[in-house]
C-alpha cells in the first residue's frame, strides 16, 4: 500500500502546535494572564499600603490637632500667671483677687504641713493612697474616717468577748450512706475510702490545721440507732493495740454502737496517722455512738437502719490544757494565799 506524502504533513504540524499549549492556551495566552494576575496582586498590594497611610496620616492629624489645643491652653494659663505675678508685683490686686491668693495660699501652707508630719511619722504616698480606698470602704458603709478607729476597737473586742461571729475551722463530714466506707456492721475499711483518706481528705485536714493553726485532728464515730448484733465485745482486750497498730482493726469486735462508733474512728485514725503530711498533729479517735444526728441535735429515738446517720466528722482545733496542770496551777495558788 503506498501512502501519500502530503497527507502526513499537517497532522506532524498539529503536533507541534499542541506542544505549546498550557491548559488550552498557547504561550503567549499563559503569560498575559499570568502578567494579568501580577498585576491584581500588586493593586491589591498598593491598595492596602494606601489605606494604612491614610490611617497614619489622619491619627497624625489628630494628634496635631491635640497638641495645638494643649499648647493653646499653655499659653492661656502662662498669660494668666504672668498676669498674676504683675499684679501681685504691682500690688494692683482687686479684693476678690486677694482673697483667692490668700485662701490658695492658707491652703498649700496647711497641705505642706501636713505632709510634713506625715513624713516624721514614716508615711509614704502610697500609705495616703491606701487611705483614700479605706476611706472610700467607710463611707459606703456609713463610717466615717474619723469614727473608725472606734468602730474596729468595739469589733475586735466584741470578738475577744465571745459576741458576734467567729472564725471556727469546717468540720470535715463523711457520709456513709453516698460512699459506702464501711463494710456493714463492721470498722474495716473499703479500699476507695482507704485511697480518700490518704490523699483527698489528709490534704484538707493538713489545709485546715496550717491555716487555723491547730495541732488537734478529732475523728468522731456516729452510727445509727440499729443494734449491733454480736453479745460480746472484745474492745477492752483489743482497743489499745488496734491503736498502736499491733492489731488490725478487722480485730475490734464491738457488740453495740458506742463501741462500733469508736472502732470505725480508730480505723480512720490510724489511716490518718501514718501520713506524714499530718505526722505534727495528734489525732484523737471518738465516738458519739447513735447520740448526735446530722445536724448537730440529739436523738429523741429513731430506731432502725438509717444509713445518713452513720458517719465520721473530721474537726481540727488547738490542744488544751491538761485539767491536771490546771487543778495543780488552782493549788499552788491557794496555797500561796
Amino acid at each position: 500500500m503506498v501512502t501519500d506524502a502530503s497527507d502526513s504533513t499537517p497532522k506532524l504540524e498539529h503536533k507541534g502546535y499542541n506542544r505549546g499549549l498550557i491548559l488550552g492556551l498557547t504561550m503567549a495566552e499563559s503569560m498575559l494572564l499570568l502578567v494579568f494576575c501580577l498585576l491584581l496582586v500588586a493593586a491589591a498590594l498598593i491598595s492596602a499600603e494606601r489605606h494604612k497611610r491614610y490611617e497614619v496620616e489622619r491619627k497624625l492629624e489628630k494628634a496635631e490637632q491635640q497638641v495645638a489645643l494643649l499648647e493653646k491652653k499653655r499659653a492661656e494659663q502662662a498669660a494668666e500667671i504672668v498676669l498674676l505675678q504683675s499684679k501681685v508685683v504691682s500690688g494692683d490686686l482687686s479684693a476678690a483677687d486677694k482673697a483667692v491668693v490668700d485662701k490658695q495660699w492658707r491652703e498649700l501652707v496647711l497641705a505642706k504641713e501636713a505632709l510634713d508630719t506625715m513624713a516624721d511619722q514614716g508615711a509614704t504616698s502610697a500609705d495616703l493612697q491606701s487611705l483614700s480606698k479605706i476611706a472610700a470602704v467607710l463611707k459606703e458603709h456609713g463610717v466615717s474616717l474619723a469614727a473608725a478607729p472606734d468602730e474596729v476597737n468595739k469589733l475586735l473586742a466584741g470578738n475577744a468577748g465571745g459576741k458576734g461571729m467567729h472564725d471556727w475551722p469546717p468540720i470535715i463530714n463523711l457520709d456513709d450512706a453516698k460512699k459506702n466506707y464501711f463494710q456493714s456492721g463492721s470498722a474495716q475499711l473499703t479500699g476507695t475510702f482507704a485511697d480518700l483518706l490518704s490523699t483527698t481528705i489528709t490534704d484538707e485536714i493538713a489545709s485546715n490545721l496550717s491555716l487555723y493553726g491547730a495541732n488537734i485532728v478529732e475523728v468522731i464515730g456516729h452510727t445509727d440507732e440499729q443494734p449491733v448484733a454480736r453479745e460480746k465485745s472484745n474492745l477492752d482486750d483489743t482497743i489499745i493495740s488496734a491503736m498502736d497498730g499491733k492489731l488490725p482493726v478487722s480485730a475490734l469486735l464491738p457488740a453495740d454502737n458506742a463501741g462500733l462508733g469508736l472502732a470505725r474512728a480508730i480505723a480512720v485514725a490510724n489511716v490518718l496517722r501514718a501520713n506524714p503530711k499530718l505526722k505534727d498533729a495528734t489525732i484523737l479517735p471518738m465516738s458519739a455512738a447513735q447520740l448526735i444526728l446530722p445536724g448537730d441535735t440529739v436523738t429523741s429515738g429513731q430506731s432502725g437502719a438509717v444509713e445518713s446517720r452513720r458517719r465520721i466528722e473530721i474537726r481540727v482545733r488547738g490542744r488544751t490544757a491538761p485539767v491536771a496542770v490546771i487543778n495543780a496551777g488552782a493549788a499552788s495558788s491557794i496555797n500561796t494565799q
